[in-house]
């Protein structure tokens, strides 16, 4: 292996990449690579405008997809480092990735990156992680602990986060504008962005769960109804909302949903408390108040049987990956 990054490797990893979880699924990133550098930029025309005014969610996205894709070029064979936010007069480039070949590749990162294509968002109840303590450990040891915080939710404050993501319910109830976005993306798949049908809990299936985002009902199917939910609850904050910081919660996320679906347990990201002031104010306090949260986590075990859903859509390569001339080969 030379030391040259081609474009049929970048291809292959932004195909890889491109699993990465979004907001509503609305991929809201493109990659430009010339050659020299595989650069980020976030795509403004897929921020959605209510549940994320201030676009924090589409940074956190966008943090994801740049971890992905260094896990997708570590599989390859290819160390990267990264340079964040490198052109201030355009805030919408977010990243630079600069590349070496590396001499091999490591049990650790051959299972981050299996994890990219298993992981999905699981809305049903959970089991209890099995053997959590003893992986917690690990966990934390798969990120830089300057780049975001991850707590671990005690069990004994799961009546206050329930308190909590009904405060945020209650907020958008009356919203038209929020419901609007929700149903758009929500139910159907355009031009494969969106969250399926399939993807859909029943409103029986969302009473079985105390802590997540009320969506649309998908079906009256009961799915793991002997199932009582379980779940611990993780939360990634970061020091500050800036763009930076955000961006930097958004490659732990992505580390932290990677290492527990390698680990073999279900995951499911919740921001629905962070989209409201007052009930992101609870839960900073609820965290300690030292912390600005970005995302909360449920993890667990999913019951033995529960059947694995067909992958959800992302938008084809061609949508999220720009070379430019110089760089074909």
């Amino acid at each position: 292996m030379n030391g040259q990054l081609t474009a049929e490797v970048v291809a292959r990893a932004a195909s890889l990449a491109g699993r990465a979880p979004s907001l509503h699924n609305t991929h809201p990133w493109q990659w430009v690579f010339d050659g020299r550098v595989l650069q980020l930029h976030a795509v403004p025309e897929r921020m959605l405008p209510v549940a994320d005014g201030a676009g924090r969610q589409l940074l956190l996205s966008c943090g994801i997809v740049l971890h992905h894709m260094r896990s997708a070029l570590a599989v390859l064979g290819w160390r990267t480092s990264v340079r964040r936010l490198p052109a201030p007069a355009r805030p919408g480039h977010l990243a630079d990735l600069e590349w070496e070949p590396t001499g091999m590749v490591t049990e650790a990162e051959y299972a981050r990156a299996a994890a990219i294509s298993r992981r999905y968002t699981d809305r049903l109840p959970y089991e209890a992680p099995v053997s959590w303590d003893e992986f917690v450990p690990s966990l934390r040891a798969g990120f830089a602990p300057d780049d975001a915080v991850l707590d671990i939710v005690p069990s004994k404050c799961g009546p206050a986060l329930r308190r909590i993501s009904g405060l945020a319910t209650g907020l958008q109830r009356y919203d038209s504008r929020y419901h609007a976005e929700l149903y758009w993306w929500t139910g159907h798949v355009v031009q494969a962005a969106g969250i399926p049908r399939t993807a859909l809990v029943s409103a029986a299936e969302r009473e079985q769960v105390a802590v997540g985002r009320h969506m649309p009902a998908g079906g009256t199917a009961v799915r793991r109804a002997e199932t009582v939910d379980r779940a611990r609850i993780l939360a990634v904050s970061s020091e500050s909302d800036r763009p930076q910081d955000v961006l930097r919660a958004g490659e732990v996320l992505s580390a932290v949903l990677l290492d527990c679906t390698a680990a073999g347990y279900a995951t499911c990201t919740l921001t629905h408390m962070t989209e409201f002031a007052p009930s992101r104010a609870e839960l900073r306090t609820l965290l300690g108040g030292r912390v600005l949260p970005q995302a909360l986590i449920r993890v667990g075990t999913r019951p033995v049987g529960a059947q694995t859903p067909p992958p959800r859509p992302r938008l084809p390569r061609s949508e999220i990956l720009e070379a430019v001339p110089s760089a074909v080969r």
